[in-house]
Order: structure tokens, then C-alpha cells, then sequence
């Protein structure tokens, strides 16, 4: 497998109000509300240990616990409907008002028709769908995409969903990663905003403690985002079934149907990639990393976090971390987060808050929010 540790990261789209990266603007939107849900069973490390996993090792390698995998009879598109309900639920909004839902998944019900289509039908919804597959950057890629319908006018209510049953995809004779990853989903309804002409000026304390003043130009919505490919489909994948090769008795017996990863430079890439991506966007929008409030990073490993709290100087509690209970989600990993934050009351009226997803493809996709 070719090593992307050390490439820089390729051309990336970064748009922002100040156009002092790439041409572009803002785009105002609201998320009106947030809902998850995760399966029942829980999936510790001991219980991997029977299976011939090193529990001890799990945990100190990549910071999980447990993680939740679905039952036999449950697939993507049914995990996506339980959070999209609970979502729909908190916003007093019914599927027949939704006007475009995204899935982010790389975990589809089928190969065709997409998983969006068969939550549209679960929710009773008329409204256009489809999926999108970015892997763990998907919830970032489908966001960007929902807030551009919402910002043209073109959608009133935009659900997203990152919906994943990624305990599918790996191979239980691969003790190091089999363990890594979970399943989940969480969604979110974007709305548009109703006070894009309003400058918001909130003060809060951070760091230090001393008050900040934002320097708010508009209301809720993205106001830099970064999104990027790097084009190495051999660093991470799953190589058989599709047209590329289809799947045989010898490839299922030789496993081509499980996830594929080259995990020490995925690993290094990953960790420069989250700073790199910060920074393009903070640099963007003219902000510092003082000045953001909450950070929510894909949950793929504790030691990728870190190293974003160390390589910035950010204190343990502005970065949410589920990773220890749910593992790696893939494209459900941030709306599970953000859920978290929401319902714990961390997300407050003008927050700046980083999102930031990485993974297959290689791929990526940063966005400074204001909530």
C-alpha cells in the first residue's frame, strides 16, 4: 500500500465570508435539532478477548471500551430511522414537511436502491433522497451539501443522516481491527436561518477565562468550511463487490469482502490532516483556535484526538470524546457526538464550534460552525 503520511494534502475547496482563501461566502442555516441512536448490545473488550483480541491492547491503542453493534435483522437504513424520528421528533417536524434527506453511509442497505430511499419510505417522506459515500468525512460532505439546498431557498428542511453498521465490514480473524469500529447513527434538520442579516455578538469565557468578543458578521450556519480528497483507495478499503471485483467463493473465502487498512499511515495522515484542515479554515474565517468553544472530531482513535489537544493547545474539555463506548461509527460519528453535546446542554446560542471528519478515500471535510 502506498504510504500518504508524508504527502501534502491535496487542493482543497475552502469557502468563506472574509475571501481571503478561496472564493466564496458563508452559508447561514440553523440546525433546529439533533437525534441518535445506537443498538442495544453492547460489545466490550473482553467480550473481543474470547475471540482472540488483546483487550488490554485495544484500550491503550486506540481508547475503546465497547463498542454497540445492530442485530442480525437491523441494517443501516433502520438505524438511520430511529435517529431520524428522534431528530424529526425534537424539531416538531413530520417526514411529509422534510424536502431533502441525505444518508451518509458506507454501509447501505444494498448496492442499489440507496439507503436514503428506503428511509424516505420508512419515514413516509416524498422528498428527493440520496445517499452520500465519503466514509468517516460523509456527515461533513452530506452537511455542506443539505446547507447549500437550504441557503438557495431551494429546501425549508434538509434532514442528514451518517448511519453505519460498520461491525459488517470487518474480518473477525483481524484482531487489530476488527475491534476499532461500532454502530451508530445520528442526524440532524436544517433549517434556514432566521436571522442571517443579525450580527451576533456573545461573550464568553475560555481559556484563560477572560471574555471574548465575537466578531460575528451573521447568524447561525458555516462560516468556513474545507473539503478534500487525496485519491488512495489502496490505504483504506474494501475491495471486493463491486464491478471492480465482484465477489466469488475464492474471494469470499479469501475475505476480499472485509475492510482492508494500512493503519500506520492512515494513522500519521490523519493527524496531520486535522491540523492542517483546522488551520486552513480558522485561517479562512480569520478566527483563532482561542476563539472556538467546542470541538467535535470524527471518533476513529483517542491517540488522533490528542494529538490535536496537544499540537494546539486545547484543553480536554472543549473536545468531546464517545469513542470509549462507541468505537469507530464512520459518517455517524460527529451527529453521534453532536447529539451528545446537544442533549448535554454544551451547545449555547453563537458557540463556534470546529466539526472535523477524516477517512476512506482518503478523504476529509472541516467546518467552523456557529451555532
Amino acid at each position: 500500500m502506498a504510504n500518504v503520511s508524508n504527502r501534502p494534502l491535496a487542493p482543497k475547496i475552502c469557502l468563506c465570508p472574509s475571501g481571503r482563501s478561496r472564493v466564496g461566502a458563508a452559508i447561514p442555516f440553523s440546525i433546529v435539532s439533533t437525534g441518535s441512536y445506537v443498538p442495544e448490545r453492547v460489545v466490550t473488550n473482553e467480550d473481543l478477548a474470547l475471540l482472540g483480541c488483546d483487550s488490554e491492547w485495544i484500550f491503550q491503542r486506540t481508547g475503546i471500551k465497547e463498542r454497540r453493534w445492530a442485530r442480525e435483522d437491523q441494517a443501516a437504513s433502520d438505524l438511520a430511522y430511529e435517529a431520524a424520528i428522534r431528530c424529526l421528533h425534537s424539531a416538531g417536524v413530520s417526514g411529509d414537511d422534510v424536502d431533502l434527506i441525505l444518508v451518509a453511509t458506507i454501509t447501505q442497505d444494498f448496492m442499489t436502491p440507496s439507503t436514503a430511499c428506503i428511509l424516505q419510505k420508512k419515514l413516509g417522506s416524498i422528498a428527493p433522497a440520496m445517499d452520500v459515500n465519503a466514509a468517516c468525512s460523509g456527515f461533513m460532505y452530506a452537511l455542506v451539501t443539505g446547507a447549500q439546498f437550504v441557503r438557495s431557498g431551494m429546501a425549508r428542511n434538509v434532514l442528514i443522516v451518517g448511519s453505519e453498521v460498520m461491525s459488517r465490514t470487518v474480518n473477525p480473524k483481524d484482531y487489530k481491527t476488527y475491534p476499532l469500529f461500532g454502530d451508530g447513527a445520528g442526524a440532524v434538520l436544517l433549517q434556514s436561518s432566521t436571522c442571517e442579516e443579525e450580527p451576533v455578538a456573545i461573550t464568553s469565557s475560555i481559556g484563560s477565562g477572560n471574555p471574548k468578543a465575537e466578531k460575528g458578521v451573521m447568524g447561525p450556519g458555516i462560516l468556513g468550511f474545507t473539503l478534500g480528497s487525496e485519491g488512495s483507495p489502496e490505504s483504506l478499503c474494501v475491495p471486493g463487490g463491486g464491478s471492480r471485483e465482484p465477489l466469488t467463493r475464492e474471494r469470499l473465502d479469501h475475505g476480499r469482502q472485509y475492510m482492508q487498512m494500512d493503519g500506520r499511515s492512515v494513522f500519521k495522515w490523519a493527524v496531520r490532516c486535522v491540523a492542517e484542515s483546522c488551520r486552513d479554515v480558522l485561517a479562512a474565517t480569520g478566527y483563532s483556535i482561542e476563539d472556538v468553544d467546542l470541538f467535535l472530531l470524527h471518533q476513529a482513535n483517542v491517540r488522533i484526538i490528542d494529538a490535536a489537544l496537544s499540537d494546539f493547545g486545547i484543553a480536554p474539555d472543549r473536545v468531546l470524546v464517545n469513542l470509549d463506548r462507541f468505537g469507530n461509527t464512520s459518517a455517524a460519528s460527529i451527529p453521534l457526538v453532536l447529539d451528545e453535546a446537544n442533549r448535554a446542554g454544551r451547545l449555547q446560542r453563537g458557540d463556534l464550534v470546529m466539526m472535523c471528519g477524516f477517512g476512506a478515500g482518503l478523504t476529509w471535510g472541516t467546518a467552523l460552525v456557529r451555532w
